[in-house]
């Protein structure tokens, strides 16, 4: 709204000066710039701690009377409801008065035909004063400053009382643990972090909820009980690893990533791709059997990724393919299964098609909320779609970002794209590219906070970092790991970050994107 981005001809201003962009203030480079500090300040702890005394002087007991007066809130008497109706005044005579005359006595006038039009244009100008809802003071916001001392308070900084890492939990199989998905909200049957190795063993992890305790006097890391994850007992005793191992073929020339899998949101589905009969197939966390095939692609489907879930668990799933498309499925979280006929599960329709790309399709993430799917491909620009299958736009990097690898969306409609050789960019929804930066870390795993202001990332040197989004300043380096980072994912809570490493093992960082918060920088 700030940009005159189709170059209309808006005029020239009276000092000769073509009327264009919007001109921004000193303290905003870019637009953008401007739209984020702005809501950022009105989405404050100190607006929203005060929010009370604005609705007392709009909508509240501020608004007329002696308490208006007090508060300098009296405004011209026409703009308040009640005071002028102006559809009542039906005597034809009073509408059609020549001229203009005020006498009668001191006190009253008689309305004339300009006196109504007049009354007409201070309303349509100046506006009218909207109704007043309330004749008490409206309570204030319950604030996170005032909450400080409560151990589950979301602004609760005692970042110096808490370990970085809350545990480290190391499966019997070697294989590098390349999927995680931490589905962990408290109504689930089953709260878990699933795991999957690069063997396709994968394990339902059970999560315990922890945050209360976290922190509180006399808890100590070595209560086992009250560690957020507990191994999946089929794993840990070996005892139902038939249970855990998709024993299916992939293609041989598939990678295994974090990509190939897709874990519903309540834990009781996994979604693996790479089968050399160019499907995706659907196996039960409970007894490890396939319970549907998905065929549609022309080639072997290189990647899977999902969108958020609605109420009852339904979804979208997005597949990609060595045959440069990709297809949109829907799933049933009522039914269980690709489709929402479960008599023709065997053969379910794609709801949309994707084309654009011209080699094979390696990355791609949906989102529900804003009805978009970006999709990389080994080489070229990442493409924006909507869900319903029309090509967008084009994200085109710079000279040096031809090979995107990882992509993560915010519902804010940032679109952060890791590239080979350690390059990242972060475009706004409409193609811009807002910031760039290039890191040694050879990245295997990029994700969002839910707000979408922090980028958390992982690779190869077995470092978790942590970024601000919207221009790539880096806010914290975590302790380094003594083997490389294959896929992460956050709790529910954003309080805990679960790493998948290439020794086999996961590990469990304590994580409180508040500490990194602007006001929380600038009060504690």
């Amino acid at each position: 709204m700030f940009v005159n981005s189709n170059g209309y001809n808006l005029g020239v201003r009276e000092d000769e000066v073509v009327v264009n962009d919007v001109e921004l203030p000193p303290w905003a480079k870019k637009p953008e710039d401007f739209v984020r500090i702005n809501r950022m300040a009105l989405e404050s702890e100190f607006v929203s701690c005060q929010l009370h005394q604005w609705i007392d002087l709009i909508f509240g007991y501020k608004q007329r009377g002696p308490e208006a007066v007090r508060a300098l809130n009296v405004f011209h008497y026409l703009t308040y409801e009640g005071s002028v109706n102006l559809d009542s005044i039906t005597d034809p005579v009073l509408r059609e008065i020549p001229e203009a005359y005020f006498i009668r006595d001191p006190h009253t006038f008689l309305l004339t035909k300009d006196f109504i039009k007049a009354m007409e244009a201070q309303i349509q100008n100046f506006g009218q004063t909207p109704s007043q809802l309330l004749i008490e003071p409206h309570p204030p916001r319950s604030s996170a400053m005032h909450l400080c001392f409560l151990p589950q308070s979301p602004l609760m900084f005692k970042d110096q009382m808490q370990q970085d890492v809350i545990m480290v939990l190391k499966f019997p199989s070697n294989s590098p643990v390349t999927h995680v998905a931490a589905n962990t909200l408290p109504h689930l049957t089953i709260p878990a972090v699933v795991t999957v190795t690069c063997s396709r063993l994968f394990a339902v992890n059970r999560w315990h909820n922890t945050v209360g305790l976290r922190g509180a006097p006399g808890y100590s890391l070595d209560q086992a009980h009250h560690l957020p994850i507990e191994m999946d007992p089929l794993i840990a005793n070996n005892s139902g690893v038939n249970k855990r191992q998709i024993t299916d073929l992939v293609d041989q020339s598939i990678q295994i990533n974090a990509h190939c899998f897709v874990v519903t949101a309540d834990n009781r589905y996994i979604l693996i791709c790479g089968f050399w009969d160019k499907s995706f197939r659907v196996y039960s966390t409970e007894t490890g059997k396939l319970t549907q095939i998905v065929f549609g692609h022309w080639d072997v489907v290189t990647c899977l990724a999902r969108s958020e879930s609605y109420i009852g668990g339904d979804c979208y799933i997005v597949s990609g393919s060595r045959d440069a498309t990709l297809l949109l499925w829907y799933w049933s979280g009522r039914h269980h299964i690709i489709g929402d006929n479960p008599n023709s599960s065997d053969y379910p329709a794609p709801r949309a098609v994707l084309t654009g790309h011209d080699h094979e399709v390696v990355c791609v993430s949906v989102c529900a909320e804003l009805g978009l799917v970006i999709s990389g491909a080994k080489e070229g620009p990442c493409l924006v779609h909507t869900i319903t299958g029309d090509l967008l736009r084009a994200l085109e990097g710079t000279e040096n970002c031809l090979y995107p690898r990882l992509i993560s969306v915010s519902s804010e409609g940032h679109c952060i794209i890791y590239y080979e050789r350690g390059r990242f960019s972060n475009f706004s929804i409409n193609g811009k590219l807002l910031a760039q930066m290039e890191i040694s870390d050879s990245t295997r795993a990029i994700l969002l906070s839910s707000d979408g202001q922090n980028l958390v990332t992982g690779g190869d040197n077995g470092v978790v970092e942590v970024w601000q989004a919207c221009d790539f300043k880096q806010l914290y380096i975590y302790p380094g790991c003594d083997a490389g980072i294959r896929a992460m994912d956050l709790s529910h809570d954003q309080r805990t970050l679960i790493t998948g490493m290439a020794s086999g093992s996961i590990v469990a960082f304590n994580i409180d994107f508040n500490r990194w918060h602007y006001e929380h920088q600038n009060r504690y």
